[in-house]
């Protein structure tokens, strides 16, 4: 198992490499930046501030540049905010970090217990109303029913705050700016935790009827195990087999599909910035959230090879 996950990791490094290629030369390539965007700028000015950044360069020194920076932490310099991406990131990512967690267990967890039980229960009233609720949250837009929720739960109940991170002016400290901080994080994971659940609901699903028809599930009722123990021990681990290999979408999923969601919240979150990057061509940053969204990929593939090889002895032989 030790030389099966070395051997992974050591996969990782050609993989990650050959993806900062492929970004750095696509956003290089793009007409434009956010020096040439900028109307006030005289063309002296512009090519000076060119020079002073390293832009009039050929590609590949960039590169080459690019990479000794990123290998110690200086991710480049971004034009519109005035601060170095490192920072700039670091002061948004771990917002969207939060809500990408409770999403993501709470979207395996949900999608795990429905799936399972909706196929235990085949053809049922129960399995009937999962469907068409599973087609309806692979449907719907998340704008649509984020403004929904905003609408129900904010203005006309009164229940949860409309959107922010932390109450307006409020200077709470400790375990009341906790829960602040939680009581305004509710619509947005429920929001995410609905579009995620869907997809893997069915997965789930599709998995336990196809383990519990093979002849090892029958083989084990017929020795007398409790129907607990066939399905939660021995039916349930070979189940989850193909959802596990969406783990690796899971974690770069979240952090981009939130960006909507941060948009309609007024959630302070990674995604907004992204968006105003967008929007001014600072490629720095775009290129560096564009990376990190790479290696998430690469490592939940990573953990998904492990999770696999774990649940299935087979995988470690090869």
């Amino acid at each position: 198992m030790k030389k099966y996950i070395l051997k992974r990791f050591v996969q990782m490094i050609p993989t990650l490499i050959g993806v900062s290629m492929i970004v750095f030369f696509l956003f290089a390539l793009l007409p434009g930046d956010y020096i040439d965007s900028n109307l006030q700028l005289t063309p002296q000015r512009a090519h000076e501030l060119k020079a002073l950044y390293g832009l009039d360069k050929p590609i590949p020194v960039r590169y080459v540049n690019w990479v000794k920076d990123a290998l110690t932490g200086n991710l480049g310099f971004s034009l519109k905010y005035q601060e170095s991406v490192t920072s700039l990131l670091n002061k948004y990512i771990w917002n969207s970090f939060i809500v990408a967690v409770f999403t993501l267990i709470l979207s395996w967890s949900i999608a795990l217990i429905i799936g399972v039980f909706s196929a235990l229960k085949q053809y049922s009233i129960f399995d009937r109303i999962v469907t068409l609720a599973v087609f309806a949250s692979m449907s719907f837009p998340s704008f649509f029913i984020g403004l929904l929720m905003i609408k129900f739960f904010a203005i006309d109940l009164k229940l949860l705050p409309v959107g922010g991170m932390i109450d307006t002016g409020s200077n709470y400290m400790g375990f009341t700016y906790v829960f602040d901080v939680l009581k305004h994080m509710i619509l947005p994971v429920a929001i995410l935790t609905f579009l995620s659940i869907g997809s893997l609901t069915r997965y789930f699903r599709t998995g336990m009827l196809d383990v519990i028809r093979l002849d090892f599930i029958r083989t084990a009722r017929a020795k007398g195990l409790k129907e607990k123990t066939v399905i939660f021990k021995h039916a349930l681990k070979n189940a989850i087999l193909p959802a596990i290999t969406l783990l690796g979408f899971e974690l770069p999923g979240l952090f981009s599909g939130a960006i909507i969601t941060e948009q309609i919240f007024n959630w302070p979150g990674v995604g907004r910035v992204q968006l105003e990057a967008l929007s001014y061509r600072d490629y720095p940053v775009l290129m560096a959230f564009t990376m990190f969204l790479s290696f998430l990929t690469i490592l939940g593939n990573f953990l998904a090879d492990i999770l696999y090889a774990a649940a299935d002895p087979r995988i470690r032989l090869k």
